[in-house]
């Protein structure tokens, strides 16, 4: 079962999402809330596998939630709900962690295969908001490399991560889903999701985004 959690600011929205994802056989709403405190509240007492999470919302929105929810608990993917393409709240939600964005309007197929998405280790990205994502990835990047060049003479990755953990950071960087990696590699959904785990604790790193991050700054992608 999909663990899932809803935060929505209009209780028709959030009432109508529970009914309707319930009733898939593979879900299961664990909890509901109206702003970004209801949502950490939510995902640090029930840690759902996919939080659905308003980008719009009174006292704080889903880009701030997002990066504090992520901190929090890292397994869990954030898909961002929004009534319109607003590029720029879902960019830099994005980057705070989000696994992607969809539309209010979809269609409920559209959004339960998005939860089965991100769930899987995808992502959900148009084109343009990717291309935007990767160009904001890169800057920061470049900029953190920079930096460590004027505090060390040369960037050294890890010396415990392995062959393979190194080729997973690679494929992350170049937008790959677990499912993608795990086709590319030879290797079960379930051993990737495993090799992910151990990369975030031996780099310290944060999630699948500071993964690509990590990727591009080390010319790995």
């Amino acid at each position: 079962m999909i663990k899932i959690g809803i935060v929505d600011d209009q209780d028709m929205v959030r009432d109508s999402l529970k009914i309707l994802l319930s009733a898939q056989e593979d879900f299961d709403v664990v909890g509901i809330g109206k702003d970004g405190y209801d949502a950490l509240r939510l995902v640090t007492n029930l840690h759902p596998d996919v939080l659905l999470l308003d980008i719009r919302m009174p006292i704080m929105d889903g880009v701030e939630a997002t990066a504090m929810l992520k901190a929090r608990s890292p397994s869990t993917s954030i898909i961002i709900l929004t009534t319109f393409d607003d590029d720029e709240y879902v960019l830099n939600a994005i980057c705070n962690g989000a696994s992607g964005y969809l539309l209010k309007s979809a269609a409920m197929d559209e959004l339960a295969k998005a939860i089965r998405t991100v769930y899987a280790g995808g992502s959900l990205m148009t084109p343009e908001i990717a291309t935007k994502a990767f160009r904001m990835f890169s800057e920061i990047a470049k900029k953190n490399t920079k930096k460590e060049k004027l505090e060390n003479d040369y960037i050294l990755l890890p010396e415990n991560l392995n062959r393979t953990e190194l080729d997973i950071i690679g494929k992350i960087g170049k937008g790959f889903s677990n499912k993608e990696i795990a086709y590319a590699l030879s290797l079960s959904e379930g051993t990737v999701r495993n090799y992910i785990s151990n990369i975030l604790q031996k780099t310290g790193l944060r999630d699948r985004t500071q993964i690509a991050i990590f990727a591009v700054r080390h010319h790995m992608e």
